[in-house]
């Protein structure tokens, strides 16, 4: 099994994730970290593009639960010179018991699944982040106790993990609204398939309209990693898709704020807000690392 997008898991699987991950969370903030589900295991993380909550995440995921990780950046490898994934791919299922990877295509993570005989995790591309996806339904459950019915509002760019959202919404059986300017919009297969599944999904230049009644506010970064030639043209796009006071108070009164993070403090969202009664996005960080175990687990163990 590997964990390429969101839509490789069904709702079931889903809400297995989230019950372990939250048994995982419960022990370890009561201080139970002698667990050993996965002694002897390795996971090897690939990092075309930089990271900082998911490669501390899944390396102190695995450490904790018993196994090993080793962590590579692409130009440490050969695959930096021009080596092809299959072989690399062939090779680290020879050395390894999992990857994950970072990547800037969502065809290259795909295509190193196709090749490798172990599972293989997008720890993001360009089209999908489903680790986040799993982590922002964790936290949404555990704020909301149930997900079916709940209204999420996106607000900003239609990125890779508004993408993942957009299906984690599906699969649970959440609405959601995004507000994003023209052109900016989340990728129209998997607002279809969303919408095939069942799932509402608006999508409007309307932020207010957006986040009208909503149990969630979620955004995320004006200038994704790879966009920043473009940064001036976003930034003046997108300066009315802010989560601020205002558009909180659209909102349902007892909402909750998310951010992927790292945050642009004065451009997708507000001090205030980032630092109000609301905002959830450190609950939202931590929980990467407790839905990255339970997902190891899932695949290793």
């Amino acid at each position: 099994m590997n964990l390429t997008s969101i839509f490789d898991l069904s709702r079931a699987e889903i809400e297995a994730l989230l019950a372990h991950a939250e048994e995982l969370r419960k022990a370890r903030n009561e201080g139970l970290r002698e667990r050993v589900d996965l002694e002897g295991k390795t996971l090897a993380l690939i990092f075309e593009k930089p990271s900082t909550r998911t490669r501390v995440s899944f390396e102190v995921a695995m450490l904790e639960l018993g196994g090993n990780v080793i962590s590579l950046n692409w130009n440490e490898l050969q695959l930096g010179r021009g080596e092809r994934i299959i072989e690399t791919a062939k090779v680290f299922s020879s050395y390894v018991d999992a990857v994950m990877i970072r990547a800037f295509q969502h065809s290259m993570i795909e295509e190193f699944a196709r090749y490798a005989s172990i599972p293989v995790i997008s720890g993001l591309s360009n089209q999908e982040h489903p680790c986040q996806t799993l982590a922002d339904l964790m936290t949404i459950k555990s704020y909301k106790k149930s997900l079916p019915g709940l209204k999420v509002a996106w607000i900003g760019d239609g990125n890779n993990v508004c993408n993942s959202l957009i299906g984690g919404c599906a699969i649970t059986g959440m609405e959601i609204s995004v507000a994003c300017p023209k052109g900016y919009e989340p990728d129209d297969r998997i607002v279809k398939q969303a919408a095939e599944m069942g799932c509402d999904v608006a999508i409007t230049e309307d932020v207010e309209e957006a986040a009208a009644d909503a149990d969630v506010l979620s955004t995320d970064v004006w200038v994704s990693m790879g966009d920043e030639e473009g940064s001036e043209r976003r930034k003046k796009a997108f300066k009315r898709y802010q989560i601020n006071e205002d558009l909180v108070r659209v909102a349902k009164g007892d909402v909750i704020v998310m951010h992927c993070m790292p945050v642009h403090v004065g451009e997708e969202m507000t001090e205030a807000v980032l630092n109000s009664d609301k905002s959830v996005i450190f609950v939202q960080a931590e929980n990467r690392l407790h839905a990255q175990k339970a997902l190891l687990v899932r695949l290793l163990k």
